[in-house]
């Protein structure tokens, strides 16, 4: 847990000045901010206005994903737009039910931004603005109606399923649903509207104009403090120079594996590493921003063996599998022995996409973990990102070659 609230502190103290929250903070919009490099997306800044629409505390909010806030009459196709806009890397605005910490349902119009790095076009966070539909409820129409959420509540319980299924497969989701249900709880009045969940609501275009205009308040607060670190930020993607960059979709799927690895790309000058896990940051000590970009070789120090960086450039030159152990420096300069499993990545053509590195301290209490010796679970590893890279190259278009 430890180590997961420290990710979450850095997901701003890297990026932005250390007074970013308190600015954020005066803003009186209902919003959160979750950042899709963290495994489970979690938020990590929630607003007040959020909080205190929502009945919920920083403590319970901050660390978690969305899907706490759905509930029976949350409509599954919304949940699917949210999904795919987070997939795509794009804006989206759709109308959703969410609910409050007390249970009580309310309707609301959730937008959902993108926020990139200026210099290399990665993706950094997702803003999720929340603004109440104050509006009637416009009635769906039955058979042939057009309202956002068809189910009604005698289908419920089958919505609901449907929808949590979705979230668990894809923890991106969870941040359409959190924001969904924050947005709700931006405005009091909703709380006495005595929606029926059989009843789809549309937001106004006041109600649109007023999730932009937060939306761009909230950029420029993030723009603004990004440049005091001089890493700056933006709403659009200004450029593809630079590091690799993955998907949200594949970004989310290695997140589940929890061995520790880097993917490099070594389609990019010098080889960079494109992701690396959780378990990677605990076992070195760096942070993210610390390694993404870098060549592997930053883990090599005064008496790490030449030999063993020829077998593994002559591994990668011939595009096949390899094992070393290998004396690596953590960021404290402390040593510890890897047992290093590299391993080409092959996309849904047959063509090497990334090459995948495994590590292994040696030594360590937890070399053995539910029978399987590190040899077993580093394949194990290898073969969830495999799984990972081909299944969202299949149909995707050109691959690399």
């Amino acid at each position: 847990m430890e180590s997961e609230l420290g990710l979450i502190e850095q997901s701003f103290i890297s990026r932005y000045s250390l007074w970013v929250q308190e600015a954020l903070g005066e803003l009186a919009d209902s919003f959160t901010i979750t950042d899709p490099w963290i495994s489970g997306h979690p938020i990590v800044f929630a607003s007040k206005e959020f909080l205190k629409m929502s009945g919920y505390s920083m403590n319970e909010v901050v660390g978690r994903n969305g899907r706490v806030f759905q509930g029976p009459g949350t409509c599954r196709r919304s949940v699917m737009e949210v999904r795919e806009a987070i997939r795509e890397e794009r804006d989206v605005q759709v109308n959703l039910l969410n609910y409050r910490k007390d249970g009580t349902p309310f309707w609301m119009l959730f937008h959902m931004c993108p926020v990139f790095g200026r210099e290399d076009g990665r993706l950094i966070h997702f803003v999720g603005v929340q603004v109440p539909i104050s509006r009637k409820p416009r009635r769906s129409g039955g058979r042939n109606g057009v309202g956002l959420c068809e189910e009604g509540s005698r289908m419920s319980e089958i919505v609901y399923g449907s929808c949590r299924k979705e979230v668990c497969f894809d923890s991106l989701v969870d941040l359409g649903r959190v924001l969904s249900l924050e947005s709700a709880l931006d405005d009091a009045d909703s709380r006495d509207a005595g929606f029926n969940i059989e009843e789809s609501c549309e937001a106004s275009d006041v109600e649109k104009t007023r999730a932009a205009t937060a939306i761009n308040n909230i950029l420029s607060v993030l723009t603004h403090y990004s440049e005091l670190t001089g890493r700056l930020v933006c709403g659009k993607r200004c450029s593809l120079s630079g590091v690799g960059l993955l998907s949200s979709a594949l970004n989310i799927s290695l997140g589940r594996i929890k061995q520790s690895f880097v993917l490099t790309d070594s389609h990019l000058p010098d080889m960079p590493i494109v992701y690396a896990s959780d378990a990677f940051f605990k076992l070195t000590g760096y942070a993210r921003h610390e390694v993404l970009g870098r060549n592997c070789r930053f883990l090599s120090g005064a008496d790490t063996d030449p030999s063993m960086i020829c077998r593994i450039k002559e591994s990668i030159q011939n595009e096949t599998a390899c094992t070393v152990r290998i004396l690596n420096y953590r960021k404290d300069k402390s040593s510890f022995w890897n047992l290093l499993h590299i391993s080409p990545i092959r996309n849904a053509s047959g063509k090497i996409a990334y090459f995948v590195g495994v590590q292994t301290e040696e030594g360590c209490k937890n070399q053995v973990e539910h029978g399987l010796s590190p040899e077993m679970r580093q394949l194990s590893a290898v073969g969830a990102v495999r799984i990972a890279v081909r299944s969202l190259t299949m149909g995707a278009g050109p691959s690399k070659s």
